[in-house]
């Protein structure tokens, strides 16, 4: 990784790929995988649901443009596999930084995702930190078989709030592809720069964005999906920021935009312990390399109940 703002530094980008194998043995499941630097594989661990939680090291300290990771992962039939990061990823602004490059480069994140008939993956990265004038760009492709179950969870941060910084010039975009035994089940581009972080329909100013979509392992009756979306507007009660969910037609979508990446996490979280309450799994357990005085699961108090909005583009308030 070069660090910005040096003309005369000669740019040599990271390209890291973490290669992950996921198989169930017995009651839980294991891992075989290897990854190449600056990517780590940490120390994994058998939560009670039978998934096996594996924490990601990015050791580089943070990303700029013209890095790449690649994740890939497979899970076998029937096995269960967290994956999360152990501490927040920072995106370096680049736009304006150089004069060879003064557009700046974009940090690029590829996921690869695999689910076997009846396996059940959690992608559960902590929060990405976009610095001023940072290009970031995620591709995630995920391929289902029948029974497999996906949750993923995005929280992003545009600038750093505390320090008085904005996006300014820089762009976040993602692209999520997924597909159920060749057949689409939601195709979600999103980007944020410009105008749509002032917009009513974008961020209306607010620095925090955060995405969940939940595909569950077998089509919800009715009753059941009108009953989980009902149960997550529900769980805004008491947190910060405009939320809102809507139904996929085998599973939810749920988007926030505010002021606090700790409420974004906490609504999550509560949806998360939903859907593997539908699962039929045991709940959840947060990884251990997660902020540990955090509780999101915790009673919360009416008096501060969030604000449902419109302008999130899930189709649902």
């Amino acid at each position: 990784m070069t660090q910005p703002g040096s003309d005369n530094a000669t740019p040599q980008p990271w390209c890291a790929e973490a290669r992950l194998r996921f198989l169930r043995r017995g009651d839980h499941t294991s891992h075989q995988g290897s990854a190449s630097s600056p990517l780590k594989l940490q120390r994994a661990f058998r939560q009670n649901s039978g998934h096996c939680e594996l924490p990601l090291l990015h050791t580089a300290g943070g990303l700029v443009g013209g890095d790449e990771l690649r994740i890939t992962a497979e899970l076998e039939p029937g096995s269960r596999a967290l994956l999360t990061s152990v501490a927040a990823q920072k995106v370096y602004g680049t736009v304006a930084r150089s004069r060879r490059s003064p557009a700046g480069a974009w940090a690029q994140q590829t996921l690869n995702l695999r689910l076997a008939a009846g396996s059940d993956l959690e992608w559960l990265p902590q929060e990405l930190v976009l610095y001023a004038d940072g290009l970031f760009e995620q591709q995630a492709r995920v391929e289902l078989e029948a029974g497999a179950s996906f949750l993923g969870i995005e929280v992003v941060r545009l600038g750093r709030t505390a320090a008085g910084e904005t996006l300014a010039a820089g762009r976040w975009r993602s692209c999520l592809e997924i597909r159920r035994s060749g057949r689409w089940e939601l195709v979600d581009r999103l980007e944020l720069g410009g105008e749509s972080l002032t917009g009513s329909h974008g961020l209306a100013g607010e620095p925090v964005f955060g995405s969940l979509v939940w595909v569950a392992p077998r089509p919800l009756a009715a009753g059941e999906l009108e009953q989980l979306l009902a149960d997550c507007r529900a769980d805004r009660l008491g947190l910060e920021g405009e939320m809102a969910c809507g139904a996929l037609e085998q599973g939810l979508v749920a988007r926030y935009r505010g002021p606090s990446s700790q409420a974004a996490r906490h609504w999550f979280s509560r949806i998360w312990r939903r859907s593997r309450a539908l699962r039929g799994l045991a709940p959840p357990e947060l990884p251990r390399v997660w902020p540990f005085q955090e509780q999101p699961f915790a009673e919360h108090a009416p008096a501060a109940a969030a604000v449902p909005t419109v302008g999130l583009n899930t189709g649902s308030p």
